[in-house]
């Protein structure tokens, strides 16, 4: 029967009532059916800018303000709970310290992946996010209640009993829970803050920006709520308190994010990115024998949607890792033209899924070039403490505690988060059309110059403060040296400096140049750098230590070499800049051309 005659028919069964739209639907054509779907999707689009944005990015801050503050008053002065409350030896307690900042960030890889493979962003923040809470309730159960710890060791001049199997096992497993939540947040929660903004918007690449600055920005905030408050009420209440307030905190942090999530913008998981890499891997090994054409139209790729590229970004061929692109390499007579004989994923991939991988390796030496910040990093938040301990610590009037120096430098790198948003930025703009001002890479090469320059800065002043105590005659003196605890405050400005430089930089990096489905492992090397920095710098000093003689054999630190160990890591640091520099330059952008198929939808343009 003819088409025609079968929609008459169909218009005789209708109602009198039948309204004209209905009539005209009715007629029109596929092409016109096609400008239906685009209102449809244009509509959708108008609804999902009633969500995301700053509103959205409001509950990220808050959580991560909270979550720092708890993870950063732990890092600080949890080695004091694990000597006087665990009865662990002095080295026993840095090492287990070092050990759980160490395992968090590299369990933030493992957030990571999740975040790309099977949970969205939220669930994937509530789920670390009561991980990290159940850690900090047996923490707090074990700190307050003597059964579930051993006697507290009064004479440190007598043996101390130690901590039990079970005992240890209660507090290792604690430890083990946040470690596991926190990693999992701080990989996760940036990605939930990022995908608020658009960056194919111009406005809201802009916010997209910003976004990084203010992420940053709370995590300072909560740095410094920690190193007062949180380190206050250990020092005053008991650790009991101080894991109780971390407990709530946590808990706060988790209504937090569910409040928010009307707000959200939630993006799905498009697979995992660990198959997708091995995919390309496989492919290019088995079709090592094919040539690679000349033409780039001549490697595969897929342009439809619902295909096996996830995102609305078809990623251009790049010239590196060439053995790579034997992987989009066809090799027809092999499979012939038939489609039921199309080889798979493991044989045939994407150019995007190729150039995934590409991206990949091409962050790893930027990785590898930052690690050594880290290591400055440990190595400053460790001795500068020792330093102060020899010091006058009283700043108009007022005694400072050992875990609470930073609080002058976090106050610094507060304001200057402010001026850098508000001032530096929009200036930089205008110049160079960047909407974050400068590149990447070149802000944390920045970051980098500044580490050199505070490990000199250090050595300079450690030399001024032996110089008081053989002034004074009082290099074996346990009384605090004529010198104000004030003089290190330049050292850690300075690297506070470079840590915002090169930390927001390296995590807007890996958020910009990553593919949509490799987001969250992508920006998760960030924290992986950090945890390779963490376990290294102990490495660091057994090996100054055997090579020189003994720079920091002493317990004496009057006698030690301190400042040559710190002109040492500027040393070391200048090195490591040039190497950043080689890899820098050699690094290639990502370049990203739009679906023109879904474009052109949007648009209602006809195929």
């Amino acid at each position: 029967m003819p088409l025609s005659s079968c929609i008459l028919k169909r218009r005789k069964k209708t109602k009198k009532t039948s309204s004209l739209n209905e009539m005209v639907l009715e007629k029109q054509p596929p092409v016109h059916r096609r400008h239906h779907f685009c209102d449809r999707s244009a509509l959708l689009l108008k609804q999902d800018k009633r969500v995301g944005g700053i509103k959205a990015a409001l509950f990220v801050y808050a959580t991560e303000g909270l979550e720092s503050t708890a993870f950063t008053a732990n890092a600080v002065s949890m080695v004091t709970y694990f000597i006087g409350y665990m009865n662990f030896s002095l080295t026993k307690s840095a090492n287990t310290l070092t050990n759980f900042m160490g395992i968090t960030f590299t369990l933030a890889l493992l957030g990571g992946v999740l975040a790309d493979t099977c949970l969205t962003r939220f669930t994937n923040c509530v789920l670390f996010g009561f991980l990290e809470l159940l850690g900090y309730v047996l923490l707090t159960v074990q700190a307050h209640f003597d059964q579930l710890r051993p006697t507290p060791c009064m004479d440190n001049s007598k043996q101390c009993e130690p901590a039990s199997t079970g005992e240890a096992a209660i507090l290792y497993i604690g430890l083990c829970l946040v470690a596991l939540g926190t990693g999992g947040i701080k990989a996760a929660l940036p990605l939930l803050g990022a995908d608020q903004f658009d960056s194919k918007d111009p406005k809201e690449a802009i916010q997209l920006s910003s976004f990084f600055h203010w992420f940053m920005f709370s995590m300072t905030v909560g740095s410094l709520a920690g190193v007062t408050f949180v380190v206050w009420v250990s020092s005053n209440k008991g650790w009991d308190w101080a894991f109780g307030a971390c407990t709530v905190l946590a808990l706060l942090e988790i209504l937090f994010l569910c409040i928010g999530k009307p707000f959200y913008r939630d993006n799905s998981p498009k697979g995992s990115p660990v198959i997708r890499i091995l995919q390309v891997l496989v492919a290019a090994i088995r079709n090592r024998h094919l040539t690679i054409p000349r033409k780039e139209d001549e490697l595969h790729e897929i342009y439809d949607k619902g295909t096996v590229v996830e995102s609305n970004e078809i990623i251009q061929r790049t010239s590196q890792f060439r053995f790579l692109d034997r992987a989009a390499v066809h090799d027809e007579p092999s499979w012939g033209a038939s489609a039921s004989s199309t080889p798979g994923p493991w044989k045939l991939c994407t150019v995007t899924q190729v150039e995934e991988t590409k991206i990949l390796l091409r962050m790893l030496p930027i990785v590898l070039s930052t690690i050594f910040l880290s290591t400055c990093l440990a190595q400053l938040q460790t001795f500068s403490v020792q330093q102060s301990m020899t010091l006058n610590t009283h700043i108009f009037g007022f005694k400072i505690p050992a875990p609470s120096l930073p609080v002058i430098p976090l106050i610094f790198n507060l304001i200057f988060f402010a001026i850098y948003d508000r001032i530096f930025v929009p200036l930089a703009r205008r110049t160079t059309g960047i909407p974050t001002g400068i590149r990447h890479l070149q802000r944390v090469g920045v970051g980098l110059v500044l580490s050199t320059i505070s490990m000199a800065i250090s050595g300079v002043i450690e030399t001024r403060r032996k110089s008081v105590a053989y002034k004074h005659d009082m290099v074996d003196s346990n009384e605090p040296l004529p010198m104000s605890v004030f003089w290190l405050e330049f050292q850690y400005v300075v690297f506070g400096l470079a840590d915002i430089f090169t930390l927001v930089g390296l995590l807007h990096f890996y958020h910009a140049e990553s593919s949509a489905g490799m987001k969250g492992t992508s920006t998760a090397l960030l924290w992986f750098s950090l945890a390779i920095g963490s376990f290294m710098s102990s490495v660091v000093v057994e090996v100054v230590n055997k090579a020189s003689g003994g720079w920091l054999a002493s317990n004496n630190l009057n006698r030690d070499k301190l400042n040559y160990f710190y002109w040492l890591l500027s040393a070391l640091s200048t090195l490591n800049f040039l190497i950043f520099l080689m890899c820098a330059s050699w690094y290639k952008y990502k370049k990203v051309e739009e679906r023109k198929q879904e474009e052109n939808s949007l648009h209602g343009y006809a195929d």
